[in-house]
Parts: structure tokens; C-alpha cells; sequence
């Protein structure tokens, strides 16, 4: 048993803001993030929560990245990079021991290859238990991205990134070929990264007429690093639209056997049913 977190703490809140503008963030984030003491964020981020208000006009900082809110309340911001992360997440226990409260900026889920395991693994290396952590959830790019194509992930699905920062290739590869055989409709994040060794894998277990949507920046619309746009093609296909995939902000959803295109006069959805129903079971 602990005695509790002392009452003179904040609490270090690890905010994910959705896929980008603030439209897709949830009231809880924007309204952790408005009356935070300090906010911990990356110049994207920061321009994305600037669209609505959530922070402030930059000019309005001072060059310590101080600013009085319309409301009184005092905050700074602090630009988040990642070369500074551990350094960061030392400076947000301590401001959370000098009872500040401190939102931690992630895109999308911060438990979704976001900022989260970063926290917890520094809290475990720092003996930081006394620093209370809240985890405050947002919509990740499979989400966003799903959204923009149709209803895609309606049935058993997973994500897995193509980063092989910390994992080895032959982790991420075992991942994707048990994926494929699994029938799960697969995410892959960090797509500018291997994506056409990834596709070649998965050919290997699943058919090349199956449904491929590449999407970019979703959520983002012109504020991203290269605009929001989705391209339907197919698995055959997919790796020859190198065009297509433009950077971090870019998601691949790779569908079954089962993803199929339906079309209304406005446009063409990629859905995979639920599974085992026709409209007489619903």
C-alpha cells in the first residue's frame, strides 16, 4: 500500500489530440489542454491546437513561452522534439511535483504508438511513483483513416507499425505474416518506412485483387505536412503507388478476402462486413 499522491502535486496528463485538427479532438483533451500549467507539444502540434483557440496565437507568448489566457490562467508552453523526450519527461515529474499540472501532447492515442510507454518506462527508470499519471485517450490514425475510406474495419482487425526503430524486420515480418493468414484486416503505420517489403509479405498469404486504401494526413485536411487524401487500389497494386505515400502521416489499410467497394452517387466506400449477416438478421 502508498500513502497516496501528496495534495500539493498536479498530475501529469498524457493528451492525445486525434489525428489532428482539433474537430477530432475529444472536450476532455481540449479541455485538459486549455487549463494545463504547462503544455508539452511539438510545432505540428501546436499548429493543429491553435486552430480553434485550444492555445493561444504564438505572438501572444513571451520568449519563455509564457502567456496569460483570456481567463487569467497562466501557462507555458514548451516545444516537445524528439531528440528531448527523456529530458522532457523528467521536466513534467518535477512540474508535477512543484504542483503543476501538465499536458503531455500526443497525436492520435497516446497509447497507440504514442507518448504513453514513453512515460510509464521513464516513471518506472526515475522511481517516480509518487507522480500521479492520467491518460487521456484520442482517435488514432486507424480510426481516422477508416473513417475517410468507409467502413473498412468492421470486422477483426489490427495494426502494426513498419518501424524498425526498436523491433527487428523479422519481428515486424512474423507479425504481418500471421496477420495475413489470420484473415484480420491489417493498419500499418510508419509507412514510409519498408511499406513495399511489407506488401510483398502479405502477397504471399493473401490474394492481390484485395482491397488496399493509402491514406494521408487524415483528419488534417490542408494542415499537414503533405494534405489529406485517400487512393484506393489493390494489394497487386499497392506497392507500385509509391506516389502515394507520402510520409509519417500516411496509413495503409490492407483488406480481406472479404472487404468489398460499394458506390453511391457520390463516391466508392471500401466495407468489410461484419461477418455471417444479411439484412434479415439485423
Amino acid at each position: 500500500m502508498t500513502g497516496g499522491t501528496p495534495e500539493e502535486y498536479g498530475t501529469l496528463y498524457v493528451v492525445g489530440i486525434g489525428p489532428g485538427l482539433p474537430d477530432h479532438m475529444t472536450k476532455r483533451a481540449k479541455d485538459v489542454i486549455e487549463t494545463a500549467d504547462c503544455v508539452i507539444a511539438s510545432n505540428l502540434y501546436q499548429k493543429f491546437l491553435r486552430e480553434d483557440g485550444t492555445l493561444p496565437p504564438e505572438e501572444e507568448f513571451d520568449d519563455d513561452g509564457c502567456v496569460t489566457r483570456d481567463d487569467g490562467h497562466e501557462q507555458q508552453l514548451v516545444r516537445s522534439s524528439m531528440g528531448r523526450q527523456i529530458e522532457l519527461a523528467r521536466e513534467a515529474f518535477e512540474r508535477v511535483r512543484a504542483g503543476e499540472d501538465v499536458a503531455h501532447v500526443s497525436g492520435g492515442d497516446p497509447s497507440v504508438y504514442g507518448k504513453s510507454d514513453l512515460i510509464f518506462t521513464m516513471a518506472r527508470e526515475e522511481a517516480a511513483t509518487d507522480v500521479p499519471i492520467e491518460i487521456v485517450p484520442g482517435m488514432t490514425a486507424a480510426l481516422g483513416g477508416a473513417a475517410n475510406v468507409g467502413a473498412p474495419l468492421c470486422n477483426d482487425f489490427c495494426t502494426v507499425s513498419l518501424s524498425d526503430k526498436w523491433r527487428g524486420w523479422d519481428e515486424i515480418e512474423e507479425k504481418l505474416r500471421a496477420a495475413a493468414i489470420s484473415s484480420f484486416v491489417i493498419v500499418l503505420y510508419n509507412c514510409w518506412r519498408n511499406y513495399e517489403k511489407a506488401i510483398e509479405i502479405v502477397r504471399e498469404e493473401r490474394t492481390d485483387d484485395a482491397y488496399v486504401a493509402i491514406v494521408n494526413d487524415a483528419g488534417r485536411a490542408d494542415t499537414g505536412r503533405n494534405g489529406e487524401d485517400q487512393f484506393v487500389t489493390t494489394l497487386g497494386e499497392a506497392a507500385d503507388h509509391d506516389d502515394k505515400v507520402s510520409g509519417m502521416g500516411t496509413s495503409l489499410i490492407v483488406g480481406t478476402h472479404e472487404t468489398d467497394t460499394w458506390s453511391n452517387d457520390d463516391r466508392t466506400y471500401l466495407v468489410t462486413p461484419r461477418g455471417g449477416r444479411d439484412v434479415a438478421d439485423f
